[in-house]
């Protein structure tokens, strides 16, 4: 049974959104993109943030609250009060899919939770948009395991974001991420031109851009047997054993991390403004 594909918005033209806030875990803090004049990875939601910018005579004011390794009840629970607290006019909200990788995945206390977050935000005002996530087992047979565990947890998703006349992506069936080249050699994070794909998609939920994203490219040559084993082998030696590690000790990678821009930055209309609070 396939996740119902769902309109990407419920509102026919954007709105002036002045006021962004960017919440979630490393898809939303941008691990793996390139790094930014700040220091930290860029990511898909600094990508949207300055395209938001580029549409205002004055620029906008942005905040992103994520912080990678977290999980659906702690970012509801640590970053939703913050960003009501910003009163923002749009918050973005991705996050679970490290819930679906945890040994023990009960989706009714993570749901309700994630619906949770989305109606203080809504009742703060704020439009929300939400992102409902690839079929990992597209790319990976050893990501198989937790496909059901997604597609359970996008189906929920999908009726709170219809419940709360939310903004919606959904990577679910979508074809053009199955390219290697849009993920980081750990296989988890999306690379530099993954980012900005990502970003496109956003950007196309809340009505300002094309649906061309949609389109596969063109893929490179495959790699040969030898060469697909030392990859593997490394991502094993680099990336596997490392985030086994972490959780036997009950340890996550954000735990000494801190959120980007946990206030408001100013980003002007063109450049990149380094972050500066406005209060």
């Amino acid at each position: 049974m396939a996740v119902p594909r769902p309109q990407l918005t419920s509102r026919p033209e954007p709105r002036p959104w002045r006021r962004f806030v960017a919440l979630g875990d490393s898809f939303t803090e941008g691990l793996m993109d390139e790094v930014g004049p700040d220091g930290r990875h860029r990511g898909w939601a600094d990508r949207v943030a300055q395209a938001l910018a580029e549409r205002s005579v004055d620029g906008i004011d942005y905040a992103n609250l994520a912080v990678r390794g977290r999980l659906v009840r702690p970012v509801v629970a640590e970053q939703v009060p913050t960003a009501v607290a910003l009163r923002p006019d749009l918050a973005s909200l991705a996050v679970g899919v490290n819930d679906t990788l945890r040994p023990h995945f009960d989706l009714d206390p993570i749901a309700t939770a994630m619906e949770n977050g989305v109606r203080d935000l809504r009742a703060a005002g704020s439009d929300v948009l939400l992102f409902a996530f690839g079929d990992p087992a597209r790319r990976s047979r050893a990501m198989a395991p937790v496909r059901e565990r997604i597609r359970s947890f996008n189906s929920a998703v999908l009726s709170i974001a219809e419940h709360y006349d939310c903004y919606l992506v959904s990577f679910w069936e979508v074809a053009a991420y199955d390219d290697d080249r849009l993920w980081d050699e750990d296989r988890l994070h999306l690379s530099p031109a993954g980012h900005e794909l990502a970003a496109a998609t956003a950007l196309e939920a809340l009505g300002l851009g094309p649906a061309d994203w949609r389109t596969p490219a063109v893929p490179g040559p495959r790699p040969s047997l030898a060469t697909r084993g030392r990859q593997h082998a490394r991502w094993a030696n680099r990336h596997l054993a490392p985030w086994v590690v972490r959780r036997m000790k009950g340890e996550s990678s954000g735990d000494t991390v801190t959120a980007k821009f946990a206030d408001w930055i100013h980003l002007p209309p063109s450049g990149v403004a380094p972050p500066e609070n406005t209060k």
